[in-house]
């Protein structure tokens, strides 16, 4: 059944005199959350397939994490790191655990931990060593030096001039990568599966090789997981599909259950480079976020949600392929593990907008890609529903 989406005019009223209105917003105020369901002000009830552009992996408010986050605010809320805090070590060593092992840095989201990977980089490698090479499509932040790795025009303007050192080759091209590296070359910087670019997936051998040129011409290879990290993949991390270790991972939106927080991994020996001095982060796996980050990786451990994401990514798959069959409008579907994009021969905006109507929340990114990236928490019957809407509207659009 078609639903109006609303806000209050009052609500709205105070976002236009108080809000720098730097955001597009949706016409509704959303007041509540539980697993893969939101409702607004009217009480109007969604399915959202987009929850907290990702954040939320886990769904909204899972029990476990909201449960850690009460606790924890009634005995310690923030230190300065220059304490020692049980849990911010708990967190850093369940992260290495799962990973590729070594050390950790905490921050507050995805851009923070990426400026840390530039900084962290450049300071491993001797003075003249600071390009670095990322990739067409590729998003890494809104910071400048995050902009500035962000290969796509679109965020450059305006805002110059950039950060120097980067160096930008098509995704997928290992020649145009080899002929990019020099003597001043420190680091290759890429996303694993591009999320903003489009839900891209690398080409067979891609990240292989990246691997391999770094080896050959002695530089880094940071690996940005923030939106393919903490088992959004159906991995707990998107590298291990590939058998790729990264030198530099780095993390956050989905890191803490919703909660803000970002890390960046590195290797042992690497990490004494980011020296004393050199970097901090004031809120940087303050104790509410590490309770948040440790309560989420032991609730995808305890309820066995890798494996849930897993059995979810079959299940679109195997939906939005037979739709592409049926529909001329879908160019392709791209899929590993939750996430999830379609590329459809139409305005995506007016897609989103059609299903927000219909009480489906999803995204669309470059235009043309519908994106979903549901929690892993998302029972059997809602997938078959938000499948159900989204065809409907493609099918109307169409």
């Amino acid at each position: 059944m078609s639903i109006e989406p609303s806000t209050t005019d009052a609500i709205r009223d105070q976002f236009d005199r108080f809000v720098i209105p730097n955001y597009g917003r949706f016409p509704v105020e959303l007041v509540r959350g539980e697993g893969s369901r939101v409702w607004d002000s009217a009480g109007r009830r969604y399915l959202d397939l987009f929850p907290g552009w990702g954040c939320n992996l886990l769904g909204h408010c899972p029990p476990p994490v909201v449960a850690a986050v009460k606790a924890q605010v009634d005995q310690l809320i923030h230190v300065p790191n220059t304490w020692y805090t049980a849990l911010q070590g708990r967190w850093a060593e369940l992260l290495s655990t799962r990973s590729f092992g070594g050390q950790a840095f905490f921050c507050n989201s995805g851009t923070e931990a990426n400026e840390a990977a530039i900084k962290l980089v450049r300071l491993h490698t001797p003075s003249e060593r600071f390009k670095i090479i990322t990739f067409t499509g590729g998003f890494h932040g809104r910071t400048l030096g995050a902009t500035a790795a962000t290969a796509q025009v679109k965020y450059h303007e305006g805002i110059g001039p950039l950060m120097a050192g980067f160096r930008y080759a098509p995704f997928g091209d290992l020649e145009a990568v080899r002929k990019l590296v020099d003597e001043e070359t420190c680091a290759i910087m890429v996303e694993p599966v591009q999320g903003e670019g489009g839900v891209n997936l690398p080409p067979a051998g891609f990240l292989e090789g990246l691997r391999a040129i770094c080896d050959e011409r002695d530089l880094l290879l940071i690996f940005d997981e923030v939106q393919t990290g903490c088992g959004r993949t159906g991995e707990w991390f998107a590298y291990q599909h590939f058998g790729v270790v990264p030198d530099v991972m780095t993390l956050a939106k989905s890191l803490c259950g919703g909660i803000a927080g970002g890390a960046l991994l590195t290797k042992a020996e690497i990490a004494p480079s980011l020296r004393p001095g050199m970097h901090a982060s004031t809120f940087g796996g303050n104790p509410i976020a590490a309770a948040a980050g440790i309560a989420t990786l032991e609730m995808i451990e305890k309820q066995q949600l890798l494996e849930r994401a897993r059995v979810l990514s079959d299940y679109f798959r195997s939906r939005f392929e037979e739709l592409a069959e049926q529909c001329s409008l879908i160019g392709e579907v791209r899929i590993l593990g939750l996430m999830i994009g379609l590329q459809v021969d139409a305005d995506g905006a007016a897609v989103v907008q059609r299903c927000l109507e219909e009480g489906l929340l999803v995204n669309c990114t470059q235009e043309r890609v519908i994106r979903l990236l549901p929690a892993m928490t998302l029972s059997d019957s809602e997938a078959e529903e938000g499948c159900n809407i989204l065809s409907q509207v493609l099918s109307e659009v169409s």
